[in-house]
């Protein structure tokens, strides 16, 4: 009789080990994950005699997550975060010099990269179809899609940015900026993170233009036309502790005007 209950409760330790629920963890899966950037070339607007503004094609990430049921009272929201990890923004002005748009902390090496958040949602990249929240106990399993896009809508000033004179020096735009962007799991209690899915992508910008040409004929788009397509890595990142906190990239940016010749100046200062 003895040797029989010990044989069932050891039988019921192993039944109580094989039932026991799956951590958050171990259960979420990430079904699909799809990432390009559009294939249409960056247009150039010269509508206005005051700036010229070019829109790049967008870069688009968009995951299909499964959560199984989660027993606990937790709450976990999946999501995109993104930073910026390299940024070359350079408008130049023929003799005269160049506007810089730069990110002094990322230039000088004291930081990997800086947050890409709306700002408002930190560390989220936003918080519409950006992110998805799942409050525990739930019942059945929880499948959804994130998605998130981004791309580059500026102004440069046909004139020099530090003269009064509104007369078209503009002769170049060199743009070329790198992002980690990564899918992530953080439980709203414990602030556990959990990196999902990583992808990096690059935007890179080259602009012609010839100041003397008539307003609707300076600007011709330069190589290269389309983009590198992005990167979703075999082996997830960690996410550098800037990316997830203030401030953001357009909020620590300046920008300079440094002349060929003469000190550089702060046209417009970082916000933060």
């Amino acid at each position: 009789m003895f040797c029989w209950s010990l044989v069932l409760l050891v039988m019921g330790c192993i039944q109580s080990i094989r039932c026991k629920p799956k951590s958050f963890r171990d259960s979420i899966v990430v079904l699909e994950v799809n990432s390009s950037i559009d294939s249409n070339p960056t247009s150039i607007d010269e509508s206005s005699r005051v700036v010229l503004r070019y829109r790049t094609p967008h870069f688009r990430a968009s995951a299909r997550v499964l959560v199984p049921p989660v027993a606990g009272k937790e709450s976990w929201t999946v999501g995109w975060i993104q930073a910026c990890n390299h940024m070359e923004f350079y408008n130049k002005y023929g003799s005269k010099g160049m506007s810089s748009w730069e990110l002094p902390d990322l230039q000088d090496g004291k930081i990997q990269a800086i947050s890409d958040s709306d700002g408002v949602n930190y560390p989220w990249y936003g918080n519409t179809t950006e992110t998805y929240t799942i409050i525990g106990p739930t019942k059945k399993d929880t499948k959804f899609t994130v998605s998130m896009n981004d791309n580059f809508y500026p102004s440069v000033t046909w004139g020099v940015p530090v003269s009064d004179s509104n007369m078209p020096m503009l002769s170049s735009i060199w743009r070329d900026q790198s992002f980690t962007t990564w899918l992530v799991a953080i439980n709203l209690v414990s602030g556990e993170i959990l990196v999902l899915q990583t992808v990096r992508w690059r935007m890179r910008l080259h602009i012609e233009v010839d100041p003397n040409k008539p307003l609707g004929q300076r600007a011709r788009l330069c190589e290269p036309i389309a983009q590198e397509q992005p990167q979703v890595l075999g082996k997830n990142e960690a996410i550098p502790p800037n990316a997830m906190v203030k401030p953001n990239a357009n909020d620590a940016q300046v920008l300079m005007w440094r002349p060929w010749t003469g000190e550089p100046l702060v046209v417009i200062p970082p916000k933060h």
